[in-house]
């Protein structure tokens, strides 16, 4: 075989490897992001209601409710993966020590109408429904967050526009865009963060949706009143690098609990005692009650 050709193919080979990794990668990340959710919510826990709650743009988002009998209610948001029926123990702990708890089905999970989009995106709108409906039941005086994966960055990403979630526990959070994978220097080279880029590109394409602003980083800086606990599994060196940083932005109004031994969002069922123990006293101390 003569060098030429060899060249030729070995040149095709590249070609098709960096197609794949810098196109195909990309696509085939934002087809999952904007995959139909085809599951639907269990039955409500024992001593939750279903309700129904409206955004600004008009999209029927369905959830479980709890009333609080220490006057805070907890804003609950799930991961990517399902919906709010994944939420149920964590929604079963704290309901137990007298918290309220809202679960909502992010648009387009379970049973709530909408597109799904499960980067996020349209989050704080959904944040902000959850938020009017606390705002108005009688037994509520404080409203807090806890949200797991997704759940923890939509929480992060909301809380400027709704000053009212005064104490917000994120488990697993790390980004929802490449705005907001920047957050780490290490990412701001196009090397680096050019495959996120294009996932972006080919959301936007395929949902109508635009990234989020501002980027959560933001946000948490300017939510100055709002306390927050971060919790990292310690396997994951890039979770344990994204809420060292969310740690740092805010300052003495935050604790980051780096859990040992454990994979993406593994804490609570590593040891659910210590993770209600941590939740709780967190809550305790941030907000009384």
């Amino acid at each position: 075989m003569k060098i030429g050709r060899i060249l030729k193919i070995l040149l095709i080979v590249v070609l098709i490897v960096l197609v794949l990794l810098y196109i195909g990668l990309p696509l085939g990340s934002a087809l999952a992001v904007v995959a139909p959710d085809v599951s639907a919510a269990d039955q409500a826990p024992e001593g939750f209601t279903d309700v129904s709650l409206t955004t600004d743009d008009g999209i029927a988002l369905a959830a479980w409710y709890a009333a609080p009998q220490n006057g805070i209610a907890v804003v609950m948001i799930h991961g990517a993966g399902s919906g709010r029926s994944s939420m149920r123990p964590y929604a079963e702990m704290l309901h137990a020590d007298g918290y309220g708890v809202l679960a909502l089905d992010l648009r387009g999970f379970g049973d709530s109408g909408g597109r799904i989009n499960r980067l996020g995106w349209n989050g704080t709108r959904d944040v902000g429904a959850a938020v009017a409906f606390l705002r108005d039941q009688p037994d509520v005086t404080q409203i807090a967050g806890l949200g797991v994966s997704l759940g923890g960055e939509i929480l992060l990403g909301a809380v400027s526009s709704y000053p009212e979630l005064a104490a917000i526990v994120t488990d697993g959070a790390t980004f929802r865009s490449v705005g907001e994978y920047q957050a780490l220097p290490n990412n701001r080279t196009l090397i680096r963060n050019f495959t996120t880029g294009a996932r972006d590109f080919f959301v936007g394409l395929l949902s109508g949706d635009s990234p989020p602003a501002p980027p959560f980083w933001e946000s948490i800086a300017a939510a100055d009143a709002t306390r927050f606990l971060f919790i990292t599994a310690g396997d994951n060196a890039a979770e344990v690098e994204f809420n060292t940083q969310f740690q740092t932005i805010v300052g003495d109004r935050g604790t980051l609990w780096i859990v040992p031994n454990v994979g993406h969002t593994g804490g609570f069922n590593a040891d659910p005692a210590a993770y209600r123990e941590r939740v709780i006293t967190f809550y305790t101390d941030a907000l009384g009650g």
